[in-house]
């Protein structure tokens, strides 16, 4: 029996049965944002801080997106705030997943947690929340470990940093890449 969200769904190129895969350019990213191994400052400057992935042309594999990222070097040259700078990357009008490397405070301890965001702005089109939509456990899957996860459906839920804050901790955390919540 088809149900309707099924048949919805199936109208597009990609659904759930379709089998998006993950490209291994994205599992390798991951992987180097998880681990954190001694480096020298140079490879730490070469760290990613945020990046964003997308679906590639023909809507059959999850890719790293070409020039979306911020590295570790970049802040404090050519970044001044991540995370302002991270939420400029996300497309007003399209959906994106993201790895965000955050950085904060609490009340006893300075941390760093990986942050998987679903974007999905109201703007963006109908057939594109659907795709990524079904296409997202893939990715999820294969991001294991992530303690933290944030679907974000416009500019107003992730431009005040305290919302990020609120999903790393509630109200222990008290500052955000550097900055007061």
């Amino acid at each position: 029996m088809c149900s309707a969200k099924f048949f919805f769904c199936c109208e597009f190129p990609v659904c759930p049965a379709s089998g998006v895969t993950v490209n291994d350019e994205v599992i390798k990213v991951f992987n180097d944002m998880k681990v954190r191994k001694s480096s020298t400052p140079e490879e730490i400057k070469k760290r990613k801080k945020a990046v964003l992935f997308c679906l590639s042309d023909d809507k059959k594999q999850i890719i790293v997106e070409e020039a979306k990222q911020i590295l570790v070097g970049d802040i404090g040259d050519t970044v001044e705030d991540p995370y302002t700078a991270f939420v400029k990357l996300l497309p007003l009008n399209d959906c994106r997943y993201a790895l965000y490397d955050a950085t904060y405070e609490t009340k006893e301890s300075k941390k760093e947690d990986l942050v998987f965001i679903f974007w999905a702005p109201e703007s963006a089109p109908l057939k594109s929340k659907m795709i990524y939509a079904s296409s997202k456990d893939a990715i999820k899957k294969k991001f294991t470990g992530i303690k933290h996860e944030w679907q974000v459906n416009g500019l107003d839920d992730i431009k005040d940093r305290s919302t990020l804050g609120e999903k790393l901790g509630g109200n222990v955390v008290v500052s955000l890449e550097g900055k007061p919540l």
